[in-house]
């Protein structure tokens, strides 16, 4: 049940309609950003929730039980609020949302109706909206280890142990030309073999797209010339002159783990668990451990 505050609950009493929704985003970098759905700002909790964002919310939903439940945000994408690079940056991945319902004649009447996690964004021309997810979602996510024959550490964590501030496996380098929105040709990597950082991860430390990071989708050293091909393509244009950092990229096969880093003792995964071509096989006359043969 519910607790409603008493001066919330005298206002509700009366009918009036000076009530407002205010919502709250707390992103994993530590910055908050308030919104309101009523016409003037307002203030409480040490947040300044702003007006004229275009900010309004779905219904809400709620079941009994641990059934998943969520609803959406709708608002208008502007430098001042939410913008797209900070969107497509993942910037608001995952970060924290309150709902509030607010009295705006008296902010002290107000109350907490909800509370969740941004999942999936989607952008409408100049408008956005995003996925609020409660609690119960994460129920869903798997929890534990998983039996494969591949690692399942991230390269550099604590169970991996691989320091990626080794100069072996990291590089400086600075885009030569740009070859397509996610492709440029690279200059200070040429001491690295082909394929050493497909899969590894590139920070921007200039240019427009400075501090954000992408995943590698492949990493050439051919003919001496070095290429890089980003999974997706930076909110902002790349330039010729921008620099970057990158770190090695693993496959998680023990092969890659024993030969690339020299770390098979902390490998995370199963590489002797029999695979789909064993659970299906049936046994042959003939070979061993059929009919009494010995097995050696």
């Amino acid at each position: 049940m519910r607790n409603i505050p008493a001066g919330l609950d005298a206002h509700l009493a009366t009918g009036a309609t000076t009530l407002c929704s205010c919502w709250r985003i707390s992103r994993r970098d530590g910055v908050v950003l308030g919104f309101t759905d009523h016409d003037e700002n307002l203030t409480f909790g040490g947040t300044l929730f702003r007006a004229g964002t275009g900010f309004e919310g779905t219904e809400i939903e709620t079941r009994f039980g641990l059934a998943a439940t969520g609803s959406e945000l709708h608002g208008a994408l502007s430098d001042e609020s939410i913008s797209e690079n900070d969107l497509v940056s993942g910037k608001y991945d995952a970060a924290r949302v309150e709902l509030f319902l607010v009295d705006w004649s008296n902010i002290e009447n107000r109350i907490l109706q909800r509370s969740g996690d941004i999942g999936e964004v989607r952008r409408e021309g100049a408008a956005f909206a995003v996925e609020i997810r409660g609690l119960a979602h994460q129920l869903d996510q798997e929890r534990g280890r998983i039996f494969a024959g591949s690692c399942d550490a991230d390269l550099g964590d604590t169970r991996c142990k691989i320091d990626l501030d080794d100069p072996a496996y990291r590089g400086e380098g600075e885009i030569a030309s740009v070859q397509g929105a996610s492709l440029f040709v690279a200059s200070g990597l040429d001491e690295f073999e082909n394929d050493w950082f497909t899969r590894g991860k590139l920070v921007w430390s200039s240019g427009a797209n400075e501090g954000l990071a992408v995943e590698i989708k492949a990493h050439r050293n051919e003919e001496d010339v070095t290429t890089l091909s980003l999974w997706q393509t930076p909110p902002n244009a790349m330039t010729a002159g921008d620099t970057f950092s990158v770190t090695a990229g693993c496959d998680k096969r023990f092969e890659t783990c024993r030969e690339k880093f020299e770390n098979s003792l902390n490998f995370r995964g199963f590489p002797h668990l029999p695979g789909n071509d064993f659970v299906v096989s049936y046994a042959v006359p003939g070979e061993p451990g059929h009919d009494g043969a010995p097995v050696r």
